[in-house]
């Protein structure tokens, strides 16, 4: 069995900047999942005392709070620093991009349009800095943005592990039906690399692993790229998740991990794939 790696895969520089400040804050908690990786939380819980709470609530008065990479929305950060917590920032510096950008366009009157998911951490922190909630717009399809009341002056940005060519599709639609729009390309670099380096590998191989948490949103669209040159493409958390018979008649296995995975989990994958198939 042949095994290849993607050109560019796994930690981007966010990730590796949180895991960094994290890792020099032990005992601190981090207020949400620091990065979507379950294996790599685990690692930091272990090794550096750094628990995880889910609800703002539960949070007491006075503890070191580290802020995830998807950072959270203005109103929570401000009681955060209300209740005296010490606040250790180790959200993207990707992510504040956009949520600048928001804030700035907001506060001169554009509307504000966001490809993205309106569920996922991220695009709920970069909506809150609008400066009027009732004039921005979380949308995933161009059709949806025929029934919003968009001012003729709007403002967009991307979730920044979207694909280019979706975020392209909401620039064409908008500029169509509006006088104004500033389009502000938010999608982060290392999520193009990553994808075109998977899109390329799947062509040549017969059978594709991706390692990545489940939620997250750029391993999932990495599975996705390689699900369209390589159908039988697979979406594992961990070596565990692994199936031998996955590789039965297989003979190239690429192999692509998302920005939140670390190498030692990749490294696990590439071990236990030639175990199983010797």
């Amino acid at each position: 069995m042949k095994i290849q790696l993607a050109s560019n895969y796994g930690f981007c520089y966010g990730v590796k900047r949180a895991i960094e400040i994290a890792e020099k804050h032990k005992n601190s908690f981090t207020y949400g999942p620091l990065i979507h990786n379950k294996d790599e939380i685990d690692r930091l819980n272990n090794g550096f005392n750094i628990g995880l709470v889910e609800k703002i609530e539960d949070i007491k008065n006075n503890n070191a709070v580290v802020i995830r990479t998807h950072g959270i929305p203005k109103n929570e950060l401000a009681v955060l620093k209300q209740q005296k917590n010490k606040i250790i920032d180790a959200t993207c510096p990707y992510v504040t991009t956009p949520q600048n950008i928001v804030a700035k366009m907001s506060s001169e009157g554009y509307s504000v349009v966001i490809f993205g998911d309106k569920a996922h951490p991220e695009i709920k922190g970069v909506v809150s800095y609008a400066q009027d909630q009732n004039n921005a717009f979380i949308v995933l399809k161009s059709e949806e943005l025929k029934e919003l009341p968009i001012k003729n002056k709007v403002a967009l940005v991307s979730q920044t592990t979207k694909k280019p060519e979706d975020f392209a599709k909401i620039v064409n639609a908008l500029i169509k039906t509006h006088k104004e729009v500033r389009v502000f390309n938010t999608i982060c670099n290392a999520t193009f690399e990553n994808q075109d380096a998977a899109a390329e590998l799947a062509k040549k191989a017969d059978v594709m692993i991706v390692i990545g948490g489940k939620h997250s949103s750029n391993t999932k669209m990495l599975h996705s790229i390689s699900q369209k040159d390589c159908q039988d493409s697979y979406l594992i958390e961990n070596e565990h998740e692994l199936q031998k018979d996955w590789f039965q008649g297989k003979t190239f296995c690429g192999i692509s991990a998302g920005a939140s995975t670390p190498d030692w989990v990749v490294q696990n994958v590439i071990n236990t794939i030639k175990e199983i198939t010797q």
